[in-house]
């Protein structure tokens, strides 16, 4: 199994829907594990964890290796996490590779066979993301298959999503056996998905958009900075 559990155990509380952080990115252009970069003193992880940790939905992390998990154990407090989930080897591919989309597989495996219904993806470069946000895209996602932010130029947001995690499974496993990287693959236009205009109805909620300053590189910090201080 792919897991390294913490001091945890499933839970059956909410099997609805599971948070899942990516963490297990190259990040190249940054120059460091993005998860761990503290800002404001804590990290990333640990301004998404403490905004997590107000739902009752399991926290999965999705990282890259054993070692990755024991450098994100050192440093966060891992009792808000349920469990670790390792990127899959199971597919004859690049193992330099470290694509988004191998981390989504992953969890949609992982979490299929535990019967979760739906899963939240997020990227650990987002540590601004709002409790507001979070709970609307919840809301908006019963009924759908998915629910996904949308800006009005037509570009999505996968990695703020959330996903049906069993057809989901399904499609990243053909994308990444096809060698097709790019996220909007995992989406079906089968789905019954709810997209969610970022400016017209996001921005209500959020109106600084914080939820989506992602951090590519070290500049970046300057941004998020500017939107901090808007929200203190």
């Amino acid at each position: 199994m792919n897991y390294n559990f913490s001091c945890c155990k499933i839970s059956d509380n909410n099997k609805y829907l599971a948070f899942v952080i990516l963490i297990g990115g190259r990040s190249n252009r940054f120059g460091t594990d993005k998860g761990l970069f503290k800002f404001k003193g804590k990290t990333f992880i640990s301004f998404q964890l403490e905004t997590l940790a107000h739902f009752n939905n399991d926290i999965f992390l999705v990282a890259n290796s054993k070692q990755q998990i024991q450098d994100y154990i050192n440093e966060i407090d891992i009792r808000k996490v349920l469990a670790f989930i390792i990127d899959e080897n199971d597919i004859n591919m690049d193992k330099k590779l470290r694509s988004p989309m191998l981390g989504l597989y992953s969890a949609f495996k992982e979490l299929k066979n535990l019967s979760y219904s739906k899963i939240f993806a997020i990227s650990c470069d987002n540590p601004l993301i709002t409790y507001n946000f979070i709970k609307y895209m919840i809301d908006q996602s019963i009924d759908y298959d998915s629910c996904i932010p949308r800006w009005n130029n037509g570009f999505l947001e996968p990695l703020l999503a959330i996903y049906p995690t069993k057809k989901a499974y399904e499609n990243s496993l053909k994308s990444l056996k096809n060698n097709r990287y790019k996220l909007v693959n995992i989406i079906n236009p089968d789905w019954k998905i709810n997209y969610i205009s970022i400016e017209e109805k996001i921005k209500k909620i959020d109106p600084y958009l914080q939820s989506f300053k992602n951090v590519n590189n070290i500049e970046d910090i300057n941004q998020l900075e500017s939107v901090y201080k808007k929200n203190k």
